[in-house]
């Protein structure tokens, strides 16, 4: 960081001096309100905090919201300068960007990670050029915890234990047996941390609870691949009743299947009918809870960008800052058979889903 700062120092004298060059060679050129006008501007570009942000994708609902969030507030006018870069889900893509932003000297870097691992090299660069990497919603599994400065994001193995626990609270209150659940889980990108802790999560519940659960599949996220995935699973496994999906891009195209394959998404197990749980909570996730096609819809709250923001300026004025900063999130249905469930934190409510509520969601 000393080396860093020392460098930015010599840059930033070097530029002081070449202006003053500047000045006294034009002289006598302008008034004196013309020269403090170009300073007062010269100054307030000096003062912004250069950052580069590498995000994953566009690949959900979710993303994009989670990207306008954090490129809506890192502006100009907020302080900052900010370098974007989209991988289109390629973590190649970010590992070159990641250096890109480190050969340029920002202040501080941005990640949104494809996956889990492969990072320690590139994050060891931005360290030894004594850069300040933030993590954002997914995780990073690196040898050394210092590469990874602060991380912003959301508790995803929760978000599971919250959609698991409603299920069984909401079988056991319509007397369905743990053993007529028939269950599959839609994955989504292998690797990610949401997947991980998501696929965990359902896969333990299944285990500790007795539920059936037929097969895991991953559908990268996205509607037309769930879609696909979700009508195969309908031909193998005649009698599914649990569609578990891993976002609500996913929960889109499996309900599309489902239809399209002459059945209903809804509560009505004993009738033939899909349940469908769903994790986000976008506009696009709740409008079917609204409908009733999506029986619990659990929010992954996209928008971290004021929390980046905070924790780039701290760390940037040597001020404390937490480690890991958990956004606030909740869980929707439109049915209040389960109000709350335990989880070893305690209760979490389970909000009923009205047209207020829809309409007055960011995203």
């Amino acid at each position: 960081m000393v080396r860093r700062n020392m460098k930015k120092r010599i840059k930033k004298a070097a530029l002081a001096a070449t202006l003053v060059l500047a000045a006294v060679c034009i002289g006598g050129c302008g008034n004196k309100e013309d020269k403090d006008s170009k300073n007062d501007k010269n100054d307030s570009q000096q003062e912004l905090i250069d950052v580069g942000f590498s995000q994953l994708g566009a690949e959900s609902d979710y993303r994009v919201a989670n990207t306008e969030s954090i490129r809506g507030t890192l502006t100009k006018q907020n302080g900052f300068n900010l370098s974007f870069d989209d991988a289109q889900q390629k973590q190649d893509k970010q590992l070159l960007a990641i250096r890109k932003f480190t050969q340029q000297e920002v202040d501080c870097i941005v990640l949104a990670p494809v996956m889990e691992t492969g990072w320690d090299t590139v994050l060891q660069e931005a360290k030894d050029a004594g850069i300040p990497v933030i993590v954002v919603d997914r995780r990073v599994a690196v040898s050394d915890k210092t590469l990874v400065t602060a991380w912003v994001g959301s508790d995803f193995r929760k978000e599971a234990d919250i959609a698991c626990e409603w299920l069984k609270k909401y079988t056991e209150a319509k007397g369905i047996a743990p053993e007529e659940l028939n269950i599959v889980d839609i994955q989504g990108t292998l690797g990610a941390t949401a997947q991980i802790d998501r696929s965990n999560g359902i896969s333990n519940a299944a285990l500790k609870y007795g539920w059936k659960l037929y097969a895991q599949v991953p559908a990268d996220y996205t509607q037309a691949k769930a879609k696909e995935v979700m009508a195969k699973l309908l031909q193998a496994y005649s009698d599914i009743n649990v569609v578990y999906c891993e976002n609500d891009n996913e929960a889109v195209g499996v309900i599309e299947a489902i239809e399209e394959s002459g059945r209903k998404a809804g509560l009505d197990i004993r009738n033939g009918e899909i349940l469908i749980i769903s994790f986000d909570a976008a506009h696009s996730g709740l409008s079917l809870v609204l409908e009733g096609k999506i029986a619990l819809d659990v929010e992954c709250n996209p928008l971290q960008g004021s929390d980046i923001a905070r924790l780039i300026k701290a760390i940037k004025n040597g001020e404390e800052f937490p480690k890991y900063t958990y956004v606030p999130e909740q869980a929707f249905s439109l049915d209040d058979t389960v109000k709350s469930v335990t989880l070893e934190d305690g209760d979490h409510e389970i909000t009923i889903l009205t047209e207020d509520i829809f309409r007055n969601r960011e995203y």
